[in-house]
């Protein structure tokens, strides 16, 4: 709302003056940037990052910004550009005379982007001339969107261990007079909360590493202590079905960073590995330098990820298997945490997979050449 006034008030202003300047002198036509005779207002309306122009009954443009420039809504020959919906709506308001706010779907052209999503607000000036702004509010509406579904599948994962727990609990109850089954029903219930401690344990991970910045006081990390201290967090689990943990590649590289988050990110992919290893297979963690990064590579050689599936692994609580996720007490919520790890130290991560051979992910860290002191 704060923005909608302050562009009405630049707006506001820039008409008036204007207006005034034609008053005061022959008319000139300015094509297709901003107008000399408001000298003031050419700075603000460039600087806008809102689409501004006024159109006249001809579909000449008479004052256009910089914005609108780039968005190709001015042509060559100096008049709006053959947008049918957008001159629609110009003429609509001429035609009215009254204020017009919408929202218009890819009025432009964007190559290699998603369709934009723009709110236009029209406003006639007099004479038949409308004023017009055009405001990108595309990524809006898609952190809304990404909003929703968050809330949405936070509420579900998080009903699925309590609702089990509360059943759990009440078959417990009416089994009291059945050791077996009272031990029965407590050994599920502990799995149930451990895996709700899990989930609420990662959305509050997710929720500092999200809005967090690029390490504000980074530390210098030795990537062996993060590699041992996410292989140890594994090894029960991992020794428990039978799979191997392998450790390989160069030793004594460094990071700047986080150790704590770093060893997070790497136990996450480990315990990804494992989760989706058959038994009595391995799992390797190898470490490089490759010119300036230091890469930390986890493979396994598991079930495999879809090709269609692998642009979507990073996402929160998305699952390639939602089935065996939750079979194995997967939050969805771990790759998640990967990737936003690896953002706040100025790297990122990528999966490598073929289904039914295994997966490769590969967490890349901008190496720390700098000299420990004695």
């Amino acid at each position: 709302m704060l923005l909608a006034a302050l562009l009405g008030t630049a707006l506001g202003a820039a008409l008036v003056l204007a207006a005034r300047g034609r008053a005061e002198e022959p008319p000139q036509r300015v094509l297709p940037g901003i107008d000399p005779l408001v000298p003031g207002a050419r700075a603000v309306l460039e600087a806008l990052p809102v689409a501004v122009l006024v159109v006249d009954v001809a579909q000449e443009v008479l004052l256009g910004n910089r914005a609108a420039r780039e968005l190709g809504l001015i042509s060559s020959g100096g008049v709006l550009a053959a947008l049918p919906q957008l001159r629609k709506l110009v003429d609509d308001t001429r035609r009215t005379g009254r204020p017009h706010e919408t929202e218009v779907r890819a009025p432009v052209a964007r190559p290699g982007r998603a369709p934009a999503v723009f709110r236009a607000r029209l406003a006639p000036v007099g004479d038949g001339t409308v004023a017009l702004l055009l405001e990108d509010v595309t990524e809006a509406q898609r952190v809304d969107a990404v909003r929703r579904d968050f809330v949405a599948n936070v509420s579900h994962e998080l009903k699925t261990p309590v609702g089990a727990i509360g059943l759990l609990a009440e078959a417990m109850v009416d089994a009291s007079g059945d050791p077996m089954a009272v031990r029965r029903f407590g050994g599920r219930m502990q799995r149930e909360s451990t895996r709700l401690a899990r989930l609420v344990q990662e959305l509050i991970d997710l929720s500092r590493l999200q809005g967090a910045e690029p390490m504000p006081h980074p530390e210098r990390v030795a990537i062996d202590r993060v590699v041992a201290e996410a292989l140890d967090r594994t090894r029960t689990v991992a020794a428990s079905r039978g799979i191997e943990l392998v450790r390989g590649g160069q030793r004594g590289m460094q990071v700047l960073g986080s150790e704590q988050q770093l060893v997070t990110a790497l136990a996450n992919l480990l315990d990804n590995a494992v989760h989706y290893s058959p038994d009595g297979t391995r799992v390797s963690v190898g470490v490089r330098c490759a010119a300036q990064t230091v890469e930390v590579s986890v493979t396994d050689e598991g079930i495999g990820i879809a090709e269609r599936d692998l642009e979507r692994v990073f996402e929160r609580f998305y699952r390639a298997d939602p089935a065996r996720s939750r079979a194995t007490g997967g939050t969805g919520l771990g790759l998640a945490i990967v990737k936003h790890v690896a953002t706040n130290h100025g790297g990122d991560v990528t999966v490598w997979s073929i289904e039914g051979q295994g997966s490769t992910f590969t967490l890349r860290l901008p190496a720390d050449r700098t000299e420990e002191s004695p």
